[in-house]
């Protein structure tokens, strides 16, 4: 596939990506996002997807082992300038690609799941996506007050974690709850039972709340709260640390009763 290069601002093509980069409107209109970076793209590939067209700077060196291994996606260079106003880092790698959306997989048989209420910013909510893949979460909830999942920040957080999970946006996180075939968790502060005082047996499911604001109490009421042990002199800790703590002890008992889940 020859490559195409573009050096105004002002062209279409670009002005396209331009919006896809910054646009949540943009991106669902078309269905379309742009991944950042080899190792993500390298994720998304390996789970089947291929992109539909390829950004690359005017600096980037290994374009011919993309181009050769994805031989009939169109590429178009772009001078550093243009190519660094469409990456969500300051020091991009020099590759993007725009991929279409995968569509929301039916949540299916629940057994390890995670449900997300109003996580807001792009970072938190993709190294949430990120551990929930690593742990071995199956499916993720996210509230209509969470930021954007297929987002380019987001995607960037998440380093391919997406692409294992099925990732259901908008979702009731009452209705989940209510109806969830399993105990669901939700750590709260001051609350009687400690997380390592628990049997996580699955089906199970954890709930995590807003960076600020946690949980509602309307969400609390579905679900059974434990506390994680904190002896130092703070109150509260990061979301994603909490997530990590919580879905990797379910790792931790998963592996000590020779499960391996």
């Amino acid at each position: 596939m020859s490559v195409k290069t573009i050096s105004s601002r002002d062209n279409p093509q670009y002005r396209n990506f331009l919006a896809l980069a910054e646009s949540r409107q943009a991106r669902r209109e078309q269905g379309q996002t742009l991944l950042d970076g080899e190792h993500v793209l390298t994720e998304a590939v390996q789970a089947g997807i291929t992109p539909v067209h390829l950004v690359v700077s005017d600096e980037y060196a290994n374009l011919d082992d993309w181009q050769a291994r994805l031989p009939y996606v169109p590429v178009t260079r772009l001078p550093s300038t243009l190519f660094r106003k469409l990456a969500p880092v300051a020091t991009p790698t020099g590759i993007l690609a725009v991929i279409d959306i995968p569509s929301a997989a039916e949540p299916g048989n629940l057994n390890f799941a995670v449900l997300l209420e109003d996580i807001q910013e792009p970072g938190n909510l993709g190294a949430l996506l990120r551990t929930s893949a690593a742990a071995g979460v199956d499916t993720v909830f996210l509230s209509k007050g969470c930021t954007e999942a297929w987002s380019p920040k987001t995607l960037r957080g998440g380093q391919g974690g997406h692409f294992s999970l099925r990732i259901v946006e908008g979702a009731d996180l009452k209705q989940v709850a209510d109806t969830f075939k399993g105990p669901v968790y939700a750590a709260a502060l001051r609350s009687g039972q400690s997380l390592y005082e628990m049997t996580l047996t699955p089906p199970l499911a954890f709930m995590f709340g807003n960076e600020g604001a946690g949980l509602s109490p309307a969400l609390l009421d579905c679900a059974q709260p434990f506390s994680i042990p904190m002896p130092g002199p703070v109150e509260s800790l990061n979301v994603t640390a909490a997530a990590a703590i919580c879905l990797f002890e379910r790792v931790r008992q998963g592996c000590a009763a020779g499960t391996g889940r």
